[in-house]
């Protein structure tokens, strides 16, 4: 019997099998968009089975196996790995016609050259097999194998960012974090208060009203920027209206929502309108995409919550979309010039032409694909659901400038999906051609899968490092308070490498001149002064010598430990017009 799985998989007419040969599978994978646990990546971790591997971080195969009926202690509980690798050699039969099909006809092919359809027959020599070739798979080398060149995982705002440099340093794929921004605004949820005490400690802010609590976002946002951040991430989910607020009502609500009194409905959405359209404008400034992925129902079932957590895989499709929300959002931060570029992802499929047609209703002069109509997205990246999105698009924007494909996974296998997306975006042009709707000019052709595929992420991702270089970084002054700390210290390395002069100021010059010689050492410029910064004297003293040697500041990073005011931030040795190249800002920004 002939394998699903062969070359030319999907691939129905001969330009589509040498577009995709010759052009899209030699293409290096950018997966602007994942929720890989970086942790994970900068320790390289091993597989003990496949269920570890392939199973366990999958929602997707949970979903399938509730819906044949196995119980969930079976699938996320406490039965062994073995079990559940059983359970789900039984279900993939049934999902013939899902994309979970494919996907894993596709994945044991490529990781584990198995030709074989998995199922109950076959299921304990597959176990032995795959677990015996296991040790040759962790993660960094199954991404290598899938050609990674760079991912981004979705982060929260009080991640410790360094581990993604380190995965980076250690293992050559680029992992860049991203600001997975809804904890900012889910104050109904359990666990904001500490949430928000945590906040609080990182940024050394008081939060007390709405103007402390947006000055430690901002610490935070800045954090990620100093560290390559060029996305943020918001859910809105069913039923989303925009209902902006004014700023004394904003923070009237904030205010009670921190004293404990419950917000209503109508006062939850106009506080959170009134944060999206401020965290919009920031991730503007910053130069940062905004993704924002609409229209899901996540609340279903109470009882899959308690036991399969917030990602479970119980999730639905919502209505209909209010398109006027969105466009009144988008067009909210354009009138104030703030609208940074943005990436729609539908779920409800009936909305696809609506957002799709958006792409060309906020343009900008001067930037290709400033709006897109992201991947078919969650239960709209099947075959079926590829082709129409390519379609729609093509028919209401822009294919050439469409930005690819993402996994949006947890687990590392799933990269494989981008294997399918483009083997099926190579079918989509390859059948136009066949019929006469596309020109059978191969340099065009393949132009236009290069851009798909590849180009269109890695330039804009290239585009965005160097404007991140050159217009915030490099030849700017930094001081850094606290710098013999490991957070701080990583931030005056990264800045550094980036072009910036660093000042370290610490208690402790030991720990300083460690990381003042790693930045020497990388060609960096620096100096360490050693400085209590409670004390105002010492503090003055550092301002002297700093002027001195770097003549001005741009950038106050004030790291210093404990959760009190220090001379830094309650006097003005700091805030002299002469540290500032426009004395308008005075001084040192924080």
């Amino acid at each position: 019997m002939k394998p699903l799985i062969d070359d030319n998989f999907l691939l129905q007419s001969k330009m589509a099998e040498r577009l995709y040969h010759e052009v899209a599978a030699v293409l290096p994978v950018i997966d602007y968009h994942n929720h890989l646990d970086p942790q994970s990546l900068a320790e390289d971790i091993s597989f003990q089975n496949i269920t570890q591997l392939w199973i366990q971080p999958d929602p997707y195969k949970h979903r399938a196996m509730r819906m044949s009926g196995i119980a969930e202690e079976e699938i996320t509980g406490n039965a062994t790995d073995e079990q559940k690798f059983l359970n789900w050699a039984s279900t993939v039969p049934k999902t013939m016609g899902n994309p979970l099909f494919h996907w894993t006809c596709l994945e044991l092919k490529r990781v584990f050259d198995l030709d074989e359809v998995l199922s109950e027959k076959n299921a304990s020599s597959v176990w032995a097999m795959c677990n015996e070739k296991i040790a040759t798979h962790s993660s960094i080398a199954l991404l290598k194998k899938i050609q990674v060149e760079q991912l981004c995982t979705s982060d929260d705002l009080l991640a410790d960012l360094s581990i993604h440099q380190k995965a980076t340093q250690l293992h050559g794929i680029e992992v860049m974090p991203s600001l997975r921004a809804d904890a900012i605004i889910e104050w109904k949820r359990t666990g904001f208060k500490s949430w928000l005490q945590q906040l609080s400690q990182q940024t050394n802010v008081l939060i007390e009203d709405l103007g402390s609590y947006c000055a430690a976002i901002d610490i935070k946002l800045d954090h990620f920027q100093e560290v390559g951040c060029l996305l943020a991430d918001h859910a809105l989910n069913a039923g989303f209206r925009f209902e902006l607020p004014t700023l004394e009502t904003a923070t009237e609500l904030f205010q009670k929502q921190l004293s404990g009194t419950p917000l209503t409905s109508k006062e939850d959405r106009l506080l959170t309108t009134y944060w999206l359209v401020e965290l919009g404008k920031r991730y503007a400034e910053r130069g940062w995409t905004l993704q924002l992925h609409i229209g899901a129902q996540r609340h279903t079932s109470s009882r899959l919550r308690r036991l399969a957590g917030t990602a479970g895989g119980y999730a639905a499709i919502g209505n209909a979309t209010d398109m006027a929300s969105i466009a009144h959002f988008l067009d909210t931060l354009e009138r104030e010039n703030a609208l940074p570029n943005i990436i729609l992802y539908n779920l409800n499929p009936t909305d696809n032409a609506a957002f799709a047609s958006l792409t060309g209703s906020f343009a900008q002069d001067g930037i290709a694909g400033k709006i897109q109509f992201g991947p078919a997205w969650w239960y709209n990246d099947h075959y079926q659901g590829i082709q129409e999105h390519l379609s729609t698009l093509s028919n209401y924007g822009l294919l050439h400038h469409f930005i690819g494909m993402t996994t949006d996974s947890r687990s590392v296998l799933s990269f494989y999906r981008h294997e399918y997306f483009r083997r099926i975006l190579c079918n989509f042009i390859g059948q136009k051609v066949a019929i006469g709707h596309l020109p059978n000019d191969w340099e065009l052709l393949q132009t236009l899968v290069q851009a798909v595929c590849y180009n269109n992420a890695k330039h804009w991702f290239t585009t965005k490092k160097k404007e991140y270089v050159t217009t915030t970084v490099k030849g700017k002054v930094a001081v850094i308070t606290g710098a013999g700390g490991t957070l701080c210290s990583e931030m005056a390395i990264h800045l550094a490498a980036q072009g910036a002069q660093v000042a370290l100021l610490g208690r402790s010059l030991d720990k300083l001149h460690q990381v003042e010689q790693q930045i020497l050492e990388a060609g960096g410029q620096v100096m360490s002064i050693s400085t209590d910064v409670t004390n105002e004297t010492q503090v003055e003293a550092a301002r002297v010598r700093i002027l001195e040697q770097f003549g001005t500041c741009h950038i106050l990073i004030n790291g210093a430990g404990g959760n009190q005011p220090n001379a830094v931030t309650t006097h003005n040795k700091f805030e002299a017009d002469e540290l500032s190249e426009t004395p308008s800002s005075r001084g040192f920004s924080t």
